[in-house]
């Protein structure tokens, strides 16, 4: 099974500069790969694209050659920077986790989530907390891909730590692919088995 960008292109407004003009990106099932790229080079933009989350002005995003489902989970889950824009405010925290199925318990607990914060606002907790959420949610998901955007440059280094080896470790027991984008190159390296830098001529990225 392989995720692919398809001679995609992609701008937020007729009159706007073009952010892509035919990109190519293709991930494998049970590979990581990194995509490294300056600030403003699209990197979050290509998450959204790759999960669904926009749509290509030209071109395709395409799941083992076909378009990505529009109805039922996602099995292309993209987890956001900033949890907050990821999670509905007025849901308790037990919810936001049941909107991707059976709660596993196991999961909670390798990612440090207590059970009393199951039934907790999202106000109430601190942005290490909800990503937490976030990743499990997209764990507990059945995901094939996941799309990982800059997850964790606002977050402790223990917490870093703690959820990369949650997510590699899920990652490899059920064979997904995931899609690095940071700015830490080091982590990258110790996390992807290809980093690849946006700005490649002829819209395909470059191996770095």
């Amino acid at each position: 099974m392989y995720l692919e960008a398809k001679n995609i292109c992609f701008r937020y407004g007729k009159h706007q500069p073009w952010i892509f003009q035919n990109l190519n990106f293709c991930v494998e099932k049970g590979t990581c790969i990194g995509l490294s790229a300056p600030s403003g080079a699209g990197k979050s933009t290509l998450a959204m694209l790759l999960a669904g989350y926009q749509t290509p002005v030209a071109g395709e995003i395409l799941l083992n050659g076909k378009p990505l489902p529009k109805k039922g989970i996602c099995p292309v889950q993209l987890i956001y920077q900033h949890p907050e824009q990821a999670i509905n405010p007025r849901w308790r925290l037990r919810k936001v986790l049941e909107e991707s199925g059976q709660i596993s318990q196991e999961l909670l607990a390798s990612l440090g989530i207590e059970k009393a914060w199951l039934e907790r606002f999202p106000r109430e907790l601190s942005g290490g907390e909800l990503q937490r959420f976030c990743v499990a949610r997209a764990l507990m998901s059945g995901a094939s891909f996941l799309i990982c955007d800059e997850i964790s440059t606002m977050l402790d280094v223990i917490t870093q730590a703690q959820i990369w080896r949650v997510v590699c470790d899920e990652a490899k027991k059920h064979n997904m692919g995931i899609v690095v984008i940071t700015h830490n190159f080091q982590l990258a390296k110790r996390l992807c088995s290809q980093i690849f830098d946006l700005q490649g001529d002829k819209g395909i990225p470059v191996m770095i």
